[in-house]
């Protein structure tokens, strides 16, 4: 006789399930990195390398909000599925893929199903925990979503190594299916009653918009010039159509992002704080092992596992804070610690050059990723403890949306303030007559076989300029600690387990806007408050309406 899992268990199978899908998710926008040159040897295509990237980056960033829309509208776990699905579709295709023109195709539909599994994890999680339980296991989401950007290189290049490259996309299948059957098992999150309609208009200027302002911080001073016609021009379209989205928003029926939730200040002072967060927690992972492998020679391999203290602060930042969070019910101090702990981190890795030790840049990193790890989770479950039922999709999208916009602007932002420091010191300590390839910076050992004196110039200019990086994140870092503080608690009660109405098998149940039960819900936004707390009605949560 087979035994059926307990409800516990149930539990735990469908977070697992998340786990994974999340994972996946953030892998599969840095596992290609390692496998890009051999990809390139099989099928050409070397001008447009770049795209492999841009492309996921692209349809993944704008695909976020809109799931998490149409799940708010259709209900989490078809949506949910749906996503896997275009995910291991386009997961088949790209490892089967024989030009880099359907590559770069079928990384774009991957990067959709990704978006939204980016959309949907954190959202089933609002779903199936209750608010007070909820931030333990965040702590676990965040830490796998970290570790991912460091992890997904290094199984890259084993693929590479002993299968083949194909492998990086074809590893998600069996993985895919997996969660794909857990979550159809014992996954039951109710749908909506009420069929609303999609905003088709405001989704397509949204998805123009997201795309060409995206397009043009990431070909801003790489593919041209930061003046260049074309870069100015993107910026302008991008503008142009954020503004017809937003007005689109404010007559549309069933808004993609609801603007009156910007209303509540709890959910626009998070907004801020998910933007500059995901400015900054970026710099580290992107231009650190740059630093570590020309300045202090380790292998491309050797920098990822050097970036683990950073992941390890991340994770152990995120999983006590967590912990911390669900015992106490409150959530203020949280990231006003960790951005005080970014700000020290930050402030340590600003300091590096040529003589830094790998023990200092490890002590540097820990503390950068002790303080993200606290500090992140807090705003999604700040933005969650507030939104509407029928709002919760699009909320929790909309966190992680301008988180990765923080990111993805951060990343050219900082790119291009490190690339002028590079050359404008490369330019002033190369010895006469000598130059310097850009190419070069992508093989350490060909550095070290440059002669003595080229050598240091190049090592000097890449510790500055990598030092610049942190030297013009730190303002940015306190900017977000002092938005922090603006962050208005409300505090989390302890309530009956959401998850009884979401996990097959286990108890049915009416929740209210916390998880108490009660007839009413968040659908129709109103209040109830019914329980043990005392707390008058002015300290307690409202509705993003």
């Amino acid at each position: 006789m087979v035994r059926m899992p307990h409800s516990r268990e149930r539990l735990w199978l469908v977070l697992w399930s998340l786990l994974i899908s999340l994972f996946l998710s953030a892998l599969d926008s840095t596992i290609v990195a390692t496998a890009l040159p051999t990809i390139v040897g099989e099928l050409g295509g070397l001008d447009h390398i770049a795209w492999v990237f841009t492309s996921y980056l692209l349809t993944s960033t704008a695909s976020v909000p809109l799931f998490g829309k149409i799940s708010d509208i259709y209900g989490r776990r078809q949506v949910f599925q749906v996503t896997i699905v275009i995910f291991l579709i386009g997961s088949v295709l790209a490892g089967i893929a024989q030009t880099m023109t359907q590559l770069i195709l079928f990384r774009g539909i991957q990067g959709i199903g990704g978006g939204g599994l980016l959309a949907m994890t954190f959202t089933i999680l609002g779903d199936i925990l209750s608010p007070r339980e909820r931030p333990q296991y965040m702590g676990y989401f965040t830490g796998v979503f970290a570790a991912a950007s460091v992890i997904g290189p290094l199984i890259g290049g084993f693929f590479v190594d002993n299968l083949t490259w194909r492998w990086v996309f074809y590893v998600n299948v069996p993985v895919g299916i997996a969660a794909l059957l857990v979550t159809w098992k014992y996954l039951h999150v109710a749908a909506p009653a009420e069929r609303r309609p999609i905003d088709f208009l405001g989704s397509g200027l949204f998805v123009v918009a997201v795309t060409t302002l995206l397009l043009g911080a990431t070909w801003g001073g790489t593919e041209y010039a930061w003046m260049s016609p074309t870069i100015i021009g993107l910026f302008c379209v991008g503008i142009v159509f954020s503004v017809l989205f937003l007005l689109q928003e404010r007559r549309a029926e069933e808004p993609l992002l609801p603007l009156r939730m910007f209303k509540n200040d709890i959910f626009s002072v998070s907004i801020v704080m998910a933007v500059l967060f995901g400015s900054v927690m970026v710099v580290g992972s992107v231009f650190l092992p740059l630093f570590l492998q020309i300045v202090r020679g380790v292998s491309a391999t050797s920098s990822g596992f050097l970036l683990v203290p950073m992941m390890a602060g991340v994770l152990a930042g995120s999983t006590c804070g967590g912990r911390l969070i669900t015992k106490t019910g409150r959530y203020k101090s949280f990231p006003l610690v960790g951005g005080a702990m970014c700000i020290a981190g930050i402030a340590m890795l600003a300091t590096i050059d040529v003589n830094s030790t790998r023990a200092f840049v490890s002590v540097g990193m820990c503390i950068l990723g002790l303080g993200i790890g606290t500090a992140s989770p807090v705003i999604t479950l700040a933005v969650q403890n507030v939104a509407a039922k029928r709002d919760m999709g699009a909320a929790t999208s909309a966190v992680n949306f301008f988180r990765s916009l923080g990111s993805a602007f951060g990343v050219a932002i900082f790119g291009a303030l490190q690339s002028g420091r590079l050359h404008r010191v490369l330019d002033a300590r190369l010895p006469r007559g000598a130059a310097v390839a850009d190419s070069i910076l992508d093989s350490p050992k060909a550095v070290l076989a440059l002669p003595p004196p080229v050598r240091q110039a190049l090592q000097e200019a890449v510790a500055s300029s990598v030092a610049v990086v942190f030297q013009w994140a730190l303002p940015a870092i306190v900017l977000a600690f002092l938005v922090s503080v603006l962050l208005r608690e409300i505090p989390l009660r302890e309530d009956v387990n959401v998850a009884s109405a979401a996990i097959e098998g286990m108890e049915e149940a009416s929740f209210g806007v916390l998880g108490e039960p009660g007839p009413r819900g968040m659908d129709e936004g109103h209040d109830d408050w019914r329980g043990p707390s005392s707390a008058s009605a002015a300290q307690l949560p409202t509705d993003l309406e």
